[in-house]
């Protein structure tokens, strides 16, 4: 995208950058950048972040990584034929989508690759640091909007493959966000490389819909004094997200997080589960369905059903822009550790942070001012002197990932 040779420009790294939902955040952002569409769900382009310092639209860099080898241009022609992208606006922000696919590199590991885990970090990010450099970033985010993995299988099976980018994004010195479920900085390894970094991080697994709804209705019954006896859900999708949470270890770890927030604003953790059904025949859109028993005045019984339809990609893309925005100005102002305040668009969020909805929009736009009364950090940007990350002695190459591991 074009930007002021005056403006710093910013990188947005995206792990699944040829995914529905890096297709439709790049598509996306081409288009509202260019007038031709309303930033429609971009919670950092209302009025409570003007003035906050956020890098522009048309200021953002895309690259990423990917183990699949559909072009950009070519994704957004099939989400264009499924209804997710409007007729036409594919076409309109062509010279955008060939730029992102020219700067995605492959991911891994793939079947077959025999580079170790420290041969993959060093490569992840090496990529990174040469998308930084090659665009004179000023810096730039990693975001993972890959496929929900299974939850590792313990402290001496391999690192899963959003934990290593994860730790790529560190050694690269880049903030990073876990839009998914999976464990990425969560892994006790990138823990503690995270903590060693003094870099901003969020996440993790977006909250798009049947949670969104969750984290509303929740603290209503609390604060209703109403008893919600059992809670059940059912999601039915397609596409890429639904094939991989066909796989009941991922499936699991997604739904996690959905009764997470159940427990955390209720209080208590009722009766019920959450089920994910994978019907190919939904593509990109899914359906969400919950059933709340709940005892109301003198123990009547009453029951709240709720439906919720929608096209995950497109609910999703305006959050990652926001986040990445968010995130890239953290880092601006020399922020470090888990931030808090962007629980707003999580299921499962770092730091210390409240679950309802309302109580994380507060904490959100108290973020925004304090980053419209922040200036620069010093020494944390790309440019600055961290760029490098922390580089892993020569005792730690040598003997694999060392303490990493």
């Amino acid at each position: 995208m074009s930007a002021s040779l005056s403006r710093p420009r910013v990188g947005v790294w995206l792990i699944g950058a040829r995914g529905s939902v890096a297709t439709t955040v790049v598509t996306g952002c081409a288009a509202v950048a260019a007038g031709l569409h309303p930033p429609t769900g971009m919670v950092t382009e209302t009025p409570a972040f003007t003035e906050s310092g956020l890098p522009a639209l048309s200021d953002l860099v895309f690259g990423g990584h990917d183990t699949v080898d559909c072009p950009l241009p070519k994704r957004a022609e099939t989400l264009t034929a499924g209804g997710v992208l409007p007729p036409g606006i594919a076409t309109a922000v062509a010279s955008e989508l060939a730029a992102a696919e020219r700067e995605i590199r492959p991911g891994g590991p793939t079947p077959g690759d025999t580079r170790s885990e420290a041969e993959l970090i060093t490569a992840f990010a090496d990529d990174i640091r040469d998308f930084v450099h090659r665009h004179e970033l000023e810096r730039a985010v990693v975001v993972n909007v890959a496929s929900t993995e299974p939850a590792s299988q313990g402290p001496d099976a391999p690192l899963p493959a959003s934990t290593l980018y994860a730790l790529a994004a560190l050694r690269a010195g880049c903030p990073y966000v876990n839009f998914t479920p999976s464990e990425g900085m969560h892994h006790p390894a990138a823990a503690r490389e995270a903590e060693r970094s003094g870099l901003p991080y969020a996440g993790r697994d977006g909250k798009t819909g049947q949670t969104l709804l969750r984290s509303v209705l929740g603290p209503m019954f609390a604060q209703r004094a109403l008893a919600v006896r059992a809670w059940s859900g059912t999601n039915l999708l397609g596409g890429g997200d639904g094939a991989a949470l066909a796989d009941p270890a991922a499936a699991a770890a997604k739904n996690a997080g959905k009764e997470r927030v159940l427990t955390d604003t209720l209080g208590t953790t009722p009766q019920g589960e959450t089920h994910i059904d994978d019907v190919p025949a939904l593509g990109d859109w899914k359906t969400a369905w919950d059933h709340i028993a709940f005892d109301g005045f003198l123990g009547t019984r009453m029951i709240l059903q709720t439906t919720w339809q929608g096209c995950d990609s497109a609910l999703a893309a305006p959050l990652v822009l926001d986040l990445a925005r968010l995130t890239a100005r953290a880092h601006e102002s020399g922020l470090s550790g888990p931030l808090d305040a962007l629980a707003f668009y999580f299921k499962d969020p770092v730091g210390d942070a409240p679950s309802g909805l309302a109580e994380q929009y507060v904490a959100l736009t108290g973020f925004a001012r304090s980053l419209r009364e922040a200036g620069p950090g010093e020494g944390t940007g790309l440019r600055q002197g961290a760029g490098e990350g922390r580089e892993l002695g020569r005792e730690e190459r040598t003997n694999g990932m060392g303490d990493l591991r």
